[in-house]
């Protein structure tokens, strides 16, 4: 089960996904892919930043 960090970041990457990107990365270029998709079209946006948490929660391979 994930810690209730990831649970509230997986929220927020719902409701606002360059908010969980930029918590996620920073200021990095996946910041910034985010919120292109994010003004361009929402439902791109959210995946992506459903993807960034998700990925960042993940352990190494």
């Amino acid at each position: 089960m994930g810690a209730p960090i990831d649970i509230l970041r997986i929220v927020i990457a719902i409701l606002l996904p360059p908010l969980a990107a930029f918590l996620t990365v920073g200021i990095a270029l996946h910041f910034w892919i985010n919120l292109v998709l994010t003004l361009c079209f929402f439902v791109p946006g959210m995946i992506h930043a459903l993807w960034l948490v998700v990925k960042k929660g993940a352990p190494p391979a």
